[in-house]
């Protein structure tokens, strides 16, 4: 009985010790002994079974994979002195795991020695250089043609100039500065990149009030034209509606004066052909229009009288 306790208990340690002693390596990850916290041996960076010695040594486990860093956000001056938020990122990968560990022993280590390197990296470049070559491209151009008249009467002359290094070349710029200190480190950075630029809440109230500004100077100048179109087209209408209104009246006193030629001539025609006969139709015409209640004083030798005389009696 005493000996199948001791072949129990002996196999229970032995599987304690062998499940201690043994430990796997993941695809994704490169390994280390420490024993009282110093590494020992190699970096174990191939993936499987591995065996180690139980109690007093561990394992520290790094990340084989890309790792991001998201910097903070920081307010920094450009050469021109407009002052504007920049937002950057990083990606690296742990390439010596001894000397990280020896360094900044673990991620969140490595992310605080980051966050100084690469924040004054930034820093360093965006504030010697002007805010065109951040934010365009190296290949930015700008088509004249398909801008309205308004918007480039507004355009200052370094405006469509094209950026001498763009951002790519900035970050490439940062990426090379960054990278001395990271084998120091362990560390190798891969790429940095900028993923935000921003006005800060001050200066971007100002550059709205700009662009606004603007915009109400060249909405004022087109009502000004405006305007001016209109006095000017009102103006042209009065001068054309005077001068048809001077042509039909002149039109109308020479038609009037046509017809009362024509008239007068016609009635010297009427007159010559029967003097006598139009002096009696005009005399009737006369009498017809005195009416029937009028009364007349005339001598009774006037002309007026004279077919009334002359009249045959019934």
């Amino acid at each position: 009985m005493n000996k199948s306790i001791v072949a129990v208990v002996v196999v229970a340690v032995a599987v304690l010790v062998a499940s201690r002693s043994a430990f796997t390596i993941d695809q994704a990850e490169q390994g280390i002994i420490v024993q009282f916290g110093e590494p020992i041996g190699d970096v174990i960076s191939e993936p499987g079974l591995h065996w180690r010695v139980p109690f007093i040594q561990q394992v520290r486990r790094f990340d084989k994979r890309l790792l991001d860093w998201d910097g903070d956000v920081s307010q920094i001056p450009t050469l021109g002195r407009e002052f504007i938020i920049v937002d950057t990122t990083a990606r690296w990968r742990i390439a010596d795991p001894l000397q990280f560990l020896r360094s900044v022993r673990d991620e969140l280590g490595a992310r605080t020695r980051l966050d100084d390197i690469i924040d004054s990296v930034a820093r360093d470049i965006v504030s010697g250089t002007e805010l065109e070559e951040i934010v365009r491209s190296a290949d930015w151009q700008v088509d004249v043609s398909d801008l309205a008249a308004e918007d480039i009467e507004v355009l200052e002359a370094t405006d469509l100039e094209r950026p001498t290094k763009g951002r790519a070349q900035l970050e490439r710029e940062m990426l090379a500065a960054a990278s001395i200190p990271m084998p120091g480190l362990g560390i190798e950075l891969v790429d940095v990149r900028i993923k935000r630029i921003n006005y800060i809440d001050s200066v971007r109230e100002q550059v709205e009030s700009r662009m606004i500004s603007e915009r109400q100077s060249i909405a004022a100048r087109f009502r000004s034209e405006g305007q001016g179109r209109s006095q000017e087209i009102l103006g042209n209408m009065e001068r054309e509606l005077r001068q048809i209104s001077s042509e039909a009246e002149r039109r109308a006193q020479e038609i009037i004066g046509d017809a009362d030629a024509d008239a007068t001539r016609i009635y010297g025609e009427a007159y010559g052909a029967d003097p006598e006969f139009y002096s009696f139709f005009r005399t009737l015409e006369t009498y017809d229009a005195l009416g029937e209640n009028t009364t007349l004083m005339i001598d009774a030798d006037s002309d007026f009288f004279r077919y009334l005389q002359t009249a045959e009696q019934p």
